[in-house]
């Protein structure tokens, strides 16, 4: 039978650069992957969250004075108007192609492209609170907020408006699209640049993007990955509201339990990962290491007629979208990085959609929920879980699940838990799917 693979152009991926709970760099994560330890914990960088008891992923080793003096040395000027997410994406991106030891100005700069997902990006409150201040009345009990001074006060009052009082390089902080125009012109990456902004799915379908990119011959090397935090002022007041997040008595490392009968929520997270994608005979060409080879995507976005999200649905035609594009089968798929959000619901949907693609070969298949270490980082988690399969696959392994103590019959799962999983079938299915029914798929087999 002819390997479908054969007749298409072969990517592969020669560059990891992680910023994540389990420390930074390849190494590192690797590290704390290999002895089953977890990087959720309290916090101590932020003043203020609504993470319950103050317990999240925090990277703990970046911080302005790290991010100028290790990470983003030529961006100095730059990081000025860098959020932490976009620093986060930026030193991720810049890390990758110094991991794969890629000469950059040796490359077509033309045919050099990046494609990065973000979240949507928010001001902390201490941004905005003195131009909100300007629009109150000194001594006004009642703290009655006058619109007409945000903009425009009348002639006489000069910059004592609201907007006057903004940082002039405000917007530029916090716009989703800024992690990959930072990056192109950090690299000299002139070739094709997309930002994606779609929650949890982001970094897969960015990496997906970037294969199909180069797949078609529009590229030569792209610099695809993710950034995102839930791990924010506002964003934790969001996920409070809005999400079942986990909340014990227990040992913060012990909170997130994918698929686990007795799972309590997601925890919140940050963090941002990054991956280099070459043409397999130039990277060989140049003796790179090489991590993986592409096989296929899919997506999927499913809502029914009252705009209420169908997850399961959506994974699962995500799923069987990347085996169809990959010309595999269930039964080749090695392992599956699950999404494993660690909810009541959404693990529940999510098992439900791999026995509806994998059918009897579902209990077999082994899954790993790389969230039970560094938790949600939102748009940030795709690529630091599928790199954890990558690392863990170049060991033979499939990295065990944290927490999974009680098998639960609503998640029929083969969860890979306790140790790590000796393998030699290196083919990884790894998906990631939104509260909004937005689905990612994406195939790779290991170098």
């Amino acid at each position: 039978m002819t390997d479908p693979q054969e007749s298409r152009r072969r990517i592969v991926v020669t560059g990891l650069g992680l910023f994540s709970p389990m420390g930074i760099g390849a190494d590192a994560f690797w590290s704390s992957l290999a002895a089953g330890r977890s990087g959720i914990g309290k916090i101590g960088l932020l003043n203020y969250c609504a993470a319950p008891r103050n317990v999240g992923g925090e990277v703990k080793e970046f911080n302005e004075s790290t991010a100028r003096k290790d990470y983003l040395q030529q961006q100095k000027k730059s990081i000025k108007v860098m959020c932490r997410e976009i620093q986060l994406g930026v030193a991720s991106a810049l890390q990758a192609v110094q991991h794969c030891g890629l000469d950059v100005e040796s490359v077509d700069h033309q045919r050099f492209g990046v494609d990065f997902g973000a979240n949507l990006m928010f001001s902390p409150p201490d941004v905005l609170k003195d131009p909100c201040w300007v629009c109150v009345d000194e001594g006004d009990s009642a703290r009655n907020f006058h619109y007409e001074r945000w903009g425009n006060a009348g002639e006489n009052a000069g910059d004592r408006t609201g907007m006057g009082v903004m940082e002039p390089l405000w917007l530029l902080k916090y716009l989703p699209n800024m992690p990959g125009c930072h990056i192109g012109i950090a690299l000299n990456a002139y070739g094709p640049n997309n930002s994606l902004t779609l929650e949890d799915a982001s970094g897969l379908l960015a990496v997906s993007e970037a294969f199909r990119i180069m797949e078609r011959g529009s590229a030569d090397v792209m610099v695809a990955g993710s950034t995102g935090t839930r791990l924010h002022p506002v964003k934790s007041v969001h996920a409070k509201m809005w999400d079942q997040l986990a909340d014990s008595d227990d040992p913060p490392e012990t909170w997130c339990r994918p698929f686990d009968a007795g799972r309590i929520g997601q925890v919140v997270a940050e963090g941002s990962g990054a991956l280099v994608l070459e043409e397999e005979a130039a990277a060989k060409a140049r003796d790179a290491t090489i991590y993986a080879q592409m096989l296929g995507a899919g997506a999927s976005c499913v809502i029914d007629r009252d705009g209420h999200a169908q997850p399961r649905a959506a994974l699962a035609n995500a799923m069987r979208s990347a085996l169809r594009d990959a010309g595999l089968q269930p039964g080749d798929v090695g392992h599956i990085n699950a999404h494993g959000l660690g909810t009541t619901d959404s693990d529940r949907e999510e098992a439900a959609a791999i026995q509806d693609v994998f059918g009897d070969v579902a209990s077999r298949v082994p899954v790993t929920a790389i969230k039970s270490y560094i938790g949600n980082a939102g748009a940030g988690c795709g690529v630091l879980e599928l790199s954890a399969s990558l690392l863990g696959l170049r060991h033979g392994i499939v990295p065990p699940t944290l927490n999974y103590r009680q098998p639960d019959p609503e998640c029929p799962l083969n969860v890979v838990h306790g140790e790590p999983l000796p393998v030699e079938n290196k083919t990884v299915l790894s998906i990631n799917v939104t509260r909004m029914g937005q689905a990612a798929a994406l195939i790779v087999r290991g170098a």
